[in-house]
């Protein structure tokens, strides 16, 4: 019996002693990646079908293998199982109880594989699995965009630049700016998993081994597109973490872009929009007060993926190859930040789809701080001939002369706009209204209502193809 538990404890021959308490709480790891067990198992029970199909056990011994391990599934699913600290992690954990449940076949399941090998395996497999959420979760809040998007086609708002008013917009052409930013992002989550969709089982412990292993078997098994091409590479990359966290940090910055915004418009200086009971707070003091905490704290969780990115870079900065203990490390850090992004987007989804627009504010916005000087730049330069830089100009007069008279450029008459250039007629005044001004940005890719409703069709089209 004391035999057994030294073999499970993996602390046989020069460590007989065994780890004493600060080794073996620094050591531990099944608290966290106990998340991995069903890619463990996964793993396992494709290594093992290959072991038998290339003769290397017995098939009697993989049969018993399969049935064990299901069993320790169902066990840890019905919250059956007891993890042991001091078996270290979940493979050892997985392991020890397989011996208890089949005895000395559970030993041959281990040939031709080494825990770097495994842990790489089942490392990848859950950012590969994660990875498939995030593309979910990022397609269903692009969806909530484009629903917005065309329900605001020409919805007039201001467009800001320096958070001063610049242009008049719609606020559908906003939301098409969020469906691409994320559309980016749900670009890069297709591009990590295309590179990572590589198998490292069978690389072991460094160098790959000397059974007749098949490995595109067990590349095939597992859902990936084939085996790693170097095993040292195998069990020392991390890039699919870091490209992971990479990913994560970027779309929680667009996120926290956008959770910047709904906090300022929802304010009454704004009052643009209007989040219902449902993502906002109240005061404990204040009873007037409703706050956007749900957008407050998506702006804050970035912090925590940012951090996990830079924090496992700066684990394998200085790693040598291969295998070093220090890239146990790389769990959590993705484990938080694969949660923190999960809830963040649906969090963001939630809010996109609850916010009421107050459509009047927006309009009444869009008209102030001179917002169509531009247009009125354009006319003189199409209309009069001048070089733009004169029209800037031109303009500039004309800004200073309504903000001398308290009005508008609409509001100036004919005699003051001729008093800045003598060729400017009457039409021009058909061309200093926010309605006005918006349709007239029919570029591609402009704000233009129509221009809007054309790429919320190019990305409905391009989501059902995703």
């Amino acid at each position: 019996m004391t035999e057994q538990k030294s073999s499970n404890e993996m602390w046989g021959g020069r460590f007989a002693s065994g780890p004493d308490a600060i080794m073996e709480e620094i050591n531990a790891s099944i608290g966290f990646d106990r998340k991995l067990y069903a890619q463990d198992i996964r793993g396992s029970l494709a290594h093992a079908a290959m072991l038998a199909k290339t003769g290397i056990i017995a098939a009697d011994d993989h049969d018993k293998i399969v049935d064990g391990l299901n069993t320790i599934l169902s066990e840890i699913e019905s919250g059956k199982f007891a993890f042991s600290r001091k078996l270290e992690d979940i493979h050892m954990n997985i392991e020890a109880r397989l011996a208890e449940l089949i005895g000395p076949a559970a030993g041959r399941l281990h040939t031709a594989r080494s825990r770097n090998d495994q842990v790489a395996v089942d490392f990848r497999l859950w950012v590969k699995d994660e990875l498939s959420k995030t593309a979910s979760a990022l397609k269903k809040l692009i969806e909530a965009f484009l629903e917005r998007a065309e329900e605001h086609a020409a919805t007039v708002m201001p467009g800001f630049t320096h958070l001063q008013t610049a242009q008049p917009v719609t606020f559908g052409h906003h939301c098409m700016a969020y469906v691409e930013m994320f559309g980016r992002d749900l670009s890069r989550v297709r591009d990590a998993i295309q590179r990572l969709d590589e198998s490292p089982l069978g690389a072991a412990a460094l160098a790959g081994t000397g059974f007749p292993i098949d490995r595109h078997m067990t590349a095939k098994a597992l859902g990936f597109r084939e085996p790693t091409r170097n095993s040292i590479d195998s069990v020392s990359d991390r890039d699919y973490a870091l490209e992971f966290l990479s990913l994560a940090a970027i779309c929680a910055t667009h996120l926290s872009r956008l959770a910047e915004e709904i906090v300022i418009w929802s304010t009454p200086q704004f009052n643009f929009i209007r989040l219902s009971d449902a993502f906002s707070t109240g005061s404990s003091i204040m009873p007037q007060k409703k706050n956007p905490d749900a957008a407050e704290l998506v702006r804050a969780k970035t912090g925590r993926i940012t951090g996990s990115l830079v924090g496992l870079l700066t684990v394998m900065k200085g790693l040598p190859l291969a295998y070093s203990k220090d890239m146990q490390e790389d769990k959590e850090a993705i484990f938080d930040a694969a949660e923190t992004l999960e809830l963040a987007l649906a969090a963001m989804t939630g809010m996109v789809r609850d916010l009421t627009v107050n459509t009047a504010s927006m309009k009444k916005a869009a008209g102030s701080g001179y917002s169509t000087a531009t247009d009125l730049a354009d006319w003189l330069v199409r209309e009069l001939g001048l070089p733009f830089r004169e029209a800037h100009h031109a303009t500039g007069r004309a800004v200073a002369l309504a903000e001398a008279k308290k009005c508008d450029l609409a509001k100036l008459s004919l005699e003051d706009m001729q008093s800045i250039h003598p060729g400017i007629s009457e039409a021009v005044f058909g061309f200093l209204t926010v309605d006005k001004s918006v349709r007239s940005r029919q570029s591609y890719g402009g704000t233009a209502p129509q221009e809007v409703r054309r790429q919320i069709r190019f990305w409905k089209k391009r989501l059902i193809r995703q």
